[in-house]
């Protein structure tokens, strides 16, 4: 039997993960397919009181095996405001999606490289800003995909739920 080669084969955890991009207005969501291939994107939700019901039913319905949460970091790698905010988000939503583990990734870039791609492919920065939401959760989660792809582990850190 002819092995597959390392980089064609599934993540070693098999089943659709979703990802979301925290922002102050919109969280885009993005899945993956079962094998943990290709990220596409979902939609956008907007950001409040609502918007973890709006994520867990994603979850639901995707049947979701883990919930990834971009994670904002400076260039450096330093936290900030922005950072302590989605660690609560992502606790809040740990508690929700129990017992759907959810990991948070560091999401340098995403926004910036989503938003190049966007602008290459012919969408308008006016037009694109809740499609950009949701093409940064891809950017997110196809970086957590490769990243586990290549070290044959979960990708970030695991969240806590926050009650």
């Amino acid at each position: 039997m002819t092995e597959q080669p390392l980089d064609e084969r599934p993540p070693w955890r098999r089943g659709r993960r979703i990802s979301v991009d925290v922002g102050d207005a919109r969280i885009g969501v993005a899945s993956c397919d079962p094998d943990g291939l290709i990220a596409t994107p979902v939609e956008t939700v907007p950001a409040g009181g609502r918007s973890q019901a709006r994520i867990a039913a994603i979850a639901e319905e995707y049947d979701a095996v883990e919930v990834i949460v971009g994670l904002p970091r400076s260039l450096s790698g330093k936290e900030g405001p922005a950072a302590a905010k989605v660690r609560l988000y992502a606790g809040q939503l740990a508690a929700r999606l129990a017992p759907v583990p959810v990991r948070l990734v560091d999401e340098r870039m995403s926004t910036v490289t989503a938003t190049q791609g966007l602008r290459a492919s012919g969408v308008k920065a006016r037009k694109g800003r809740s499609v950009v939401d949701q093409a940064a959760a891809v950017v997110i989660l196809q970086s957590a995909l490769e990243a586990e792809r290549v070290s044959g582990r979960p990708p970030g850190e695991s969240v806590v739920p926050v009650i």
